[in-house]
């Protein structure tokens, strides 16, 4: 899930040289089918028919359900579209759009904001964040529409039965406690980000010489390092499907301290102009994707095993928007 994170000049440079290398003639999804569905409460566009769209989606569980979701939606209003939902890393999607081989994509504000326009420090708010990222990227010749209620941010997770034990809820709780509890799994950026762990424990009324053990993983260990035992207190993204697939609790930032990586699609804002419907369309959308959905359909694809694509296909049928 780390991969809308990386913010190093070298894995930008291997990202983008990854979309070069994909193909000869561009580049192309690892799945690139789009599922079939009827029109529901979204309905079909006749303004739409012939128009091409293509999605540019990360390679991540997340972004694959969510690359398939929107190709699926668009697909059913009646445009012709490319479906890219597997490109390697952040800085790869971004490319696409920036480079005019994919003209909308699922991204993240906080993402926008901080990774692919160079500012050090988030902007509080949900509405407050998307308005500064929608506005500055407008420069680029991309419109951010209003995101979901989905807020794929860091947090920390507990397993359930020491949560009980420690009586813990939430991030301010961790000061009740005493030092050999106070163990944490986290990842190597993370640990060294100026939103990251040391500045966390300082909102927190922590210090380093406050706490126990802590251990540096990569991410996904982290996850099953907690689950285990390892560390009581675990860096997770708080829309990872294996939160519940391993029975861990997320602690609320009851102080509000971690970055807002709320979703949202970024159309070229060319292709917006001549199709104002497309807004009409992922208004209904948005409203619906919240943390809660995405931890159940990551968690059906990364525990459960299923197709990212017949996931998605799935639940915007459950949900009606498609039939």
């Amino acid at each position: 899930m780390t991969a809308r994170r990386t913010t190093t000049i070298v894995l930008a440079t291997v990202a983008v040289l990854g979309l070069a290398t994909t193909s000869g003639c561009g580049l192309r999804s690892a799945s690139g089918t789009v599922l079939d569905a009827d029109p529901g409460q979204i309905k079909h566009y006749e303004s739409l028919e012939g128009v091409s769209l293509t999605v540019a989606a990360k390679d991540f569980t997340e972004q694959q359900i969510l690359g398939n979701m929107l190709s699926i939606i668009l697909n059913a209003a009646g445009a012709d579209v490319t479906n890219l939902s597997n490109i390697p890393g952040s800085f790869g999607a971004r490319a696409a759009m920036t480079g005019g081989e994919a003209n909308i994509s699922p991204e993240y504000t906080g993402t926008g904001w901080i990774n692919y326009l160079g500012n050090d420090k988030p902007v509080k708010g949900e509405e407050q964040q998307w308005k500064a990222v929608d506005e500055a990227d407008r420069e680029n010749g991309l419109t951010w529409l209003k995101p979901a209620p989905m807020n794929n941010t860091y947090a920390f997770a507990i397993r359930a039965s020491a949560a009980k034990r420690l009586g813990v809820t939430k991030l301010s709780d961790l000061q009740k406690l005493p030092k050999d509890e106070l163990t944490f799994c986290v990842e190597s950026e993370f640990a060294a980000r100026n939103d990251g762990f040391v500045p966390m424990l300082e909102a927190y009324g922590l210090s380093k010489d406050a706490i126990g053990r802590v251990t540096t993983l990569d991410t996904g260990v982290v996850y099953t390092a907690t689950a285990k035992g390892s560390c009581n207190f675990g860096e997770v993204f708080t829309t990872d499907g294996r939160i519940p697939g391993l029975n861990l609790t997320v602690l609320e930032d009851d102080k509000k301290f971690f970055p807002l990586y709320n979703l949202t699609e970024v159309i070229d804002s060319d292709v917006l102009r001549k199709h104002p419907e497309l807004k009409e369309i992922f208004a209904q959308l948005n409203p619906k994707l919240t943390n809660e959905v995405m931890l159940t359909l990551n968690a059906k694809v990364d525990t459960g095993g299923e197709d990212p694509a017949i996931v998605a296909r799935d639940w915007l049928v459950d949900e009606g928007l498609l039939k």
